[in-house]
């Protein structure tokens, strides 16, 4: 597929590298010859020097064969005016990075006028992500399937935990029911487990679980509380804003410490009920005066990466009972990030991407079965699809285990009109089903690909 992108900041080369590992035709555009040049000297991509909301350069970058073009300047305005030169030029699919608060309530009017395709908002997208992971103190991370309907799940497994050195087959007593386990991490390595496979102190393990029984189960397994009632947010950030609002709607006490003393008026000004704090969150005395030690939850959104992971191992020695959760804006490093043990981390640009690359995935195939939801897991080792089955092919009505399977590759439920399904070997798939597959093999993007 041929796709332009328009603005190569940090979320356009983060993209752009998505995009070119899936295989794609890319052709970035900026005014900035540095960040071109950041992104060509890694990356088998086409770079254009010039203004992308301009006819002359999208004509240079061949916008008249391009099948997706993608605008994520620092502009919203910018962008929204680049997609529609886009579609005033025949390119029938265009997404709009759009974050200004102020437009959030007009997104689906624009979007409907303009006929984009898709418009992005990864800082609320971020702070949706955030809020669920605050409400659910004890998981590290929740991926959402059908809706809503279905929680992927992942926990770390301490050497208290009832799964250590347990096998998978033997996990089922543990969680009381038919709840699979697709999903192991340990260190840097990502396992499609069978049942033999064993579970050790450290690993990271994901399981799926209805919405309405996620906050039960976590209970049960001794990992959700009355934690997250108190949260401090670092950083007064746009993904500040949107986390402090949405966790005020909830209930909860929220506070936000901001070095930026016209950023904390307009904080104050917008938000209702969140104590703004005008102060440093790298000093130690101030996070202290302002309760650190006893908050249930710290978010650490500053500028810096190493900032937000300093801080989280501080507020971890302080307070280890608190859930502490860390921005992470540089996807480079991870394994250097990943070895500091911090609680949850948080990857902005990611999610930007993992929901561009699900919109590109499902362009591919709208007949038969396509990608509707799509999580990338462990730093893109494997990934979590869910695929909607619009039509009879090579796996309906089949049981499962008569089906000839990829290796690393595992069926995890199917959602029959809201019905959860944890399929065993006799289960089969038809046409009108959900099914959510993990698997370490990439670019999947239709249900017929889990197949050898």
């Amino acid at each position: 597929m041929n796709i332009i992108i328009v603005g190569c900041g940090r979320v356009g080369r983060s993209i752009a590298e998505q995009l070119n590992m899936e295989g794609h035709s890319i052709t970035v555009i900026d005014e900035k010859v540095s960040a071109l040049d950041k992104i060509s000297d890694t990356q088998n991509v086409m770079a254009i020097e010039g203004n992308g909301a301009s006819y002359k350069t999208l004509n240079e970058a061949g916008i008249a064969g391009c099948d997706l073009l993608i605008a994520v300047t620092a502009a919203d305005e910018l962008n929204l005016y680049t997609c529609l030169l886009a579609k005033t030029s025949g390119v029938k699919s265009t997404i709009a990075r759009v974050r200004n608060p102020e437009y959030i309530n007009d997104i689906p009017f624009v979007k409907d006028e303009l006929k984009l395709s898709l418009a992005i908002n990864p800082e609320l997208t971020c702070a949706c992500e955030i809020a669920r992971l605050v409400k659910f103190s004890g998981a590290i991370k929740i991926d959402s399937f059908s809706k809503g309907m279905i929680d992927l799940i992942k926990i770390k497994v301490d050497e208290k935990s009832s799964f250590a050195d347990k096998k998978i087959a033997d996990c089922s007593s543990i969680l009381k029911g038919s709840v699979r386990i697709p999903i192991v991490e340990r260190g840097e390595e990502t396992y499609i487990p069978n049942g033999d496979f064993e579970i050790k102190a450290g690993d990271r393990i994901s399981f799926v679980s209805t919405k309405g029984d996620t906050g039960k189960m976590l209970k049960r397994l001794g990992l959700l509380n009355n934690k997250g009632r108190n949260v401090m947010i670092l950083g007064g950030s746009k993904i500040g804003y949107y986390l402090a609002k949405s966790l005020k709607e909830e209930g909860l006490s929220v506070k936000i410490i901001e070095n930026r003393q016209q950023r904390c008026e307009e904080l104050s000004e917008n938000l209702d009920g969140v104590m703004v704090i005008y102060g440093d969150a790298m000093d130690e005395d101030m996070l202290v005066s302002e309760g650190v030690e006893t908050a249930d939850a710290v978010v650490a959104l500053m500028d810096t990466d190493e900032e937000n992971a300093l801080v989280s191992m501080y507020v971890k020695r302080v307070n280890p009972k608190a859930k502490v959760i860390t921005e992470l804006g540089n996807l480079k490093f991870s394994s250097i990030f990943d070895s500091l043990n911090l609680d949850t981390i948080i990857r902005p640009k990611q999610l930007t991407g993992e929901y561009i690359i699900r919109y590109v995935r499902g362009m591919h195939n709208t007949v038969g079965s396509n990608v509707e939801t799509m999580y990338k897991i462990n730093n893109w080792q494997a990934e979590a699809l869910e695929f909607r089955v619009r039509d009879k092919s090579s796996v309906t009505s089949i049981p499962i285990a008569g089906l000839n399977l990829k290796n690393d590759l595992q069926i995890v439920c199917i959602n029959r009109n809201g019905k959860l399904i944890i399929p065993t070997g006799t289960d089969t798939i038809e046409v009108g089903d959900t099914v959510i597959v993990v698997t370490k093999h990439k670019g999947l993007s239709d249900l017929k690909d889990i197949l050898k």
